[in-house]
């Protein structure tokens, strides 16, 4: 089996090159950011209609890891019995579900409202 090697200029923050002396290279950092307590999350409920009409809730405003945010789409997509996903800070669950949702996340002491009319 071949290794790889790990080329150390790819996590380089978007300088190629410097000419000074003293310049440090920033690099990419993918430390994942600590999830906040369920009272200190301020969640938003939306509505959104997707390709062919189809119609979904969204959740917005998670502070987290991916994989606290995963768990918590799983826990959500289980309690309304549907499908969904959950990636970039959003959680998509089809359907309009609102109600379960809010529901849902009040009881587990997330502050969380309906949002976007």
């Amino acid at each position: 089996m071949a290794r790889q090697k790990k080329n150390k200029f790819k996590d380089r923050d978007g300088i190629v090159f410097s000419t000074s002396d003293d310049f440090e290279y920033s690099y990419n950092d993918d430390s994942e950011e600590e999830t906040l307590d369920p009272q200190d999350q301020d969640l938003r409920i939306w509505l959104d209609r997707k390709g062919g009409g189809k119609i979904a809730t969204v959740i917005k405003g998670f502070i987290g890891s991916d994989d606290d945010l995963k768990t918590l789409g799983k826990e959500l997509k289980s309690k309304c019995g549907v499908g969904g996903t959950a990636k970039s800070g959003e959680i998509i669950i089809q359907g309009d579900n609102r109600d379960k949702v809010l529901d849902y996340l009040t009881s587990k002491g997330y502050r969380a409202k309906k949002a976007g009319g």
